[in-house]
């Protein structure tokens, strides 16, 4: 079932005055603003809840599903829009898994053809466990259309599951070769390779930074992997980059400081970085407890114990801590 009005439609008929004198032409909306001006504009809820799953925002766009489902229950579009919200939330359960499942298989019913509904119906069987059925509605998808790419990534995450890492990277592969702009493909490829000990990972980390230039997790991972992989001045080069797109992130400035610890032997430089690190998150009981062994090798025990003891403060179960305070007490 169509929508009844596109919203560009709406628009013209919002703005409408009649007549034929000219008028002055007046600024279109943006969704947010049709949101708040029109909010019971089942299409405009439709537009707007989309807008939300693309940002993240499940539990906004679940509010703008029902809504416009509660509104219109033969609307296909907000019937799916509230089963992907649903699906996708962080918090769901099992219940709501099987509700959504319910929601795509009248999608899949009414049209067989919609790609995007198959997916989302496979991805509850395979949050259910039921590969086998996940896999035959992917099929169906890929039957329909043989280069849609999300198709691929749950086939990818299916076989990740399975702990079959070679299916999965292929999976992953095809999936950037229908979209070389994907950039959680190049993340999860790179995150394979990463724990496979292989250096190509690097290379998937930087193409996502070059798609997404100021996302700081991407950063991280590619600063981490130059690191893991002895690239240093890389490592530091990126670790810098990303204080200057964020200097509240306090990842960077701790990774600096374990550099100059166990790499480069610069044990006052380390103070330096886990001291800033801790000025800005004084939770960060890695640096609590590194700063500990860097006041240990400066021959420093009092100090240290006390560093030690910083850390087990915010997390108990710091064993290695624990186990510092023990070894330097005897």
């Amino acid at each position: 079932m169509r929508i009844l009005f596109s919203i560009g439609l709406l628009l013209v008929l919002l703005t409408s005055c009649g007549g034929n004198s000219p008028k002055k032409k007046q600024k279109e909306l943006s969704v947010d603003q049709l949101y708040k001006k029109y909010p019971d504009s089942v299409p405009i809820l439709i537009k707007h809840g989309n807008l939300m799953l693309e940002r993240y925002d499940y539990e906004k766009a679940l509010q703008d599903g029902a809504k416009a489902y509660r509104m219109q229950e033969s609307n296909i579009e907000a019937r799916f829009l509230y089963a992907n919200a649903l699906n996708n939330r962080a918090n769901r359960t099992a219940s709501d898994v099987m509700s959504a499942q319910h929601h795509f298989k009248y999608v899949v019913k009414k049209q067989p053809k919609n790609t995007q509904a198959l997916v989302a119906l496979a991805t509850t069987y395979a949050q259910q466990g039921d590969n086998e059925k996940a896999f035959y509605y992917i099929n169906e998808a890929l039957r329909i259309d043989k280069k849609y790419r999300d198709a691929y990534i749950l086939k990818g995450s299916i076989y990740l599951s399975m702990d079959n890492r070679k299916l999965a990277k292929s999976s992953y592969q095809t999936a950037v070769e229908q979209d070389p702009e994907f950039f959680a493909a190049y993340i999860k490829l790179g995150l394979i390779y990463q724990e496979e000990g292989d250096p190509l990972c690097i290379q998937y980390f930087i193409t996502a930074t070059q798609i997404r230039p100021n996302n700081i997790e991407a950063y991280y991972n590619l600063a981490y992997a130059y690191q893991q992989f002895d690239k240093i001045p890389e490592a530091q080069q990126t670790y810098r980059e990303m204080l200057k797109k964020d200097p509240t992130f306090t990842p960077p400035l701790f990774q600096l400081g374990w550099i100059k610890q166990f790499k480069q032997n610069d044990i006052d430089s380390a103070i330096y970085f886990y001291n800033e690190t801790l000025q800005k998150e004084p939770r960060y009981v890695e640096a609590w407890h590194n700063l500990g062994l860097a006041f240990e090798t400066k021959g420093e025990k009092y100090q240290a114990i006390q560093y030690y003891r910083k850390a087990l403060k915010y997390n108990p179960e710091f064993s290695i801590s624990e186990d510092a305070i023990k070894r330097l007490s005897k």
